[in-house]
């Protein structure tokens, strides 16, 4: 059998797993859905005892037929290969998972943690933002610009719920579920009164600052009450500020991120960002798989705060204007942005003289985020930024903000 032929035959047994049993049948639907991702799942969709003779396939040979996957499938939409060879079973996914890199040293991303996990330090990860009015949900997808067939790479969405003194944006995997409770959460944005000030909250600790902070979790519902699928906590990693515009000048707005779970080091000669390899696991196994009614969050203090006291956060401001002559505008998005918004904005480390920073990296946009349509907007991160964390902090653009413009 062709190597081709191993793909194709792939991916017909994924169209047709699923709908051998009731439980295949829910499950098969919940799969589809979440296949619009064209990410790889954490967890096998189908029954393990059911896989057929791929199941039980050699060793040798599915770590050569990985590989080969991995090697020649480079792009979207071909990459989907690389996406049923981890969502075959248990054998395949592990496979997949040994082989597959981080984005930081692929600049690909497989699966669902790779959207936590810093992007590559070379060139950006080209994604852009569609926003829908009717429902306030933005959706991210890879790309660099939206597919004419709709077959556009979702990666992340979000839901926006105001409240009476806050502004909260719900993450999720997938555009259909924005229920904390579920599975598919991976944190929020909340703004303060004036949208002046915003928390990026994730479902999970940075791996260097887990065992640190284990002790002092704060939970959102008993750990007996979760589904066994379901993390359980929230965690402050990041605050975005806008400076106010007290003389209502013109121009883009001011802004500071301070990265509480990425050290400064991270962008120094020989540091690293936190990667974390696998999403949170605080619950108990034997709990039952029904969710619980949501709880009420308890309110956030310095005990689930990620930052370390020990070390410094990275912190991101605007790129300083400067008028390009040829281009005639003040920032260079290179082709990027094609709409003038004070949306618009390019982030960069602050730095200190007294740090030794080269100006190279001083001047490296990390990340950077325009208008290119009505409801269509583009989002350029790399490292030590993840595609989650670009994707919050780009939201906070999106809330009213009497007080900046």
């Amino acid at each position: 059998m062709s190597f081709k032929s191993i793909v194709r035959e792939l991916k017909e047994m994924k169209d047709g797993i699923g709908s051998i049993s009731r439980r295949g049948e829910v499950e098969g639907r919940h799969w589809r859905n979440r296949t619009r991702t064209h990410i790889a799942p954490d967890v096998v969709p189908f029954d393990p005892n059911q896989q057929g003779q791929w199941a039980n396939i050699p060793p040798e040979l599915l770590l050569d037929i990985v590989r080969r996957v991995e090697e020649s499938e480079t792009s979207f939409p071909a990459r989907t290969a690389v996406v049923f060879c981890a969502s075959v079973c248990k054998s395949w996914r592990e496979v997949t998972k040994e082989i597959v890199k981080t984005p930081e040293e692929c600049g690909r991303l497989t699966f669902p943690i790779s959207l936590k996990q810093p992007g590559p330090r070379e060139s950006p990860i080209h994604c852009f933002i569609k926003r829908d009015r009717a429902n306030s949900v933005y959706r991210l997808y890879f790309g660099l610009t939206p597919s004419e067939d709709e077959s556009d790479k979702l990666l992340l969405a979000a839901k926006r719920i105001r409240r009476a003194t806050s502004t909260d944006f719900v993450i999720s995997l997938v555009s259909d579920d924005f229920s904390r409770a579920s599975s598919t959460y991976v944190g929020k944005l909340r703004s303060n009164f004036l949208g002046t000030k915003f928390t990026i909250y994730d479902n999970q600790l940075p791996s260097d600052a887990a065992i640190q902070h284990r002790g002092r979790l704060s939970r959102r519902f008993s750990t007996k009450q979760v589904s066994p699928t379901v993390s359980a906590c929230n965690y402050s990693i990041a605050t975005v500020s806008y400076e106010l515009n007290v003389l209502c000048t013109r121009g883009p707005r001011r802004m500071h991120c301070a990265m509480h779970s990425i050290p400064f080091s991270s962008i120094q000669e020989g540091g690293s960002a936190p990667t974390p390899t696998s999403f949170p696991q605080y619950f108990d196994e034997k709990s039952s798989p029904a969710l619980v009614p949501r709880a009420k969050e308890p309110s956030v203090n310095s005990s689930s705060t990620v930052s370390v006291s020990s070390r410094e956060p990275l912190v991101l401001k605007n790129k300083a204007p400067r008028w390009h002559e040829q281009l005639q505008c003040c920032l260079n998005f290179k082709g990027r942005v094609t709409v003038a918004s004070v949306k618009n904005f390019q982030l960069v480390a602050a730095v200190d003289p007294s740090h030794n920073i080269p100006a190279a990296v001083q001047e490296t946009t990390i990340l950077q985020f325009g208008k290119i349509g009505k409801d269509i907007f583009t989002m350029d991160y790399c490292y030590p930024l993840s595609a989650f964390q670009a994707f919050a902090i780009c939201l906070s653009s999106f809330d009213t903000k009497p007080a900046c413009e």
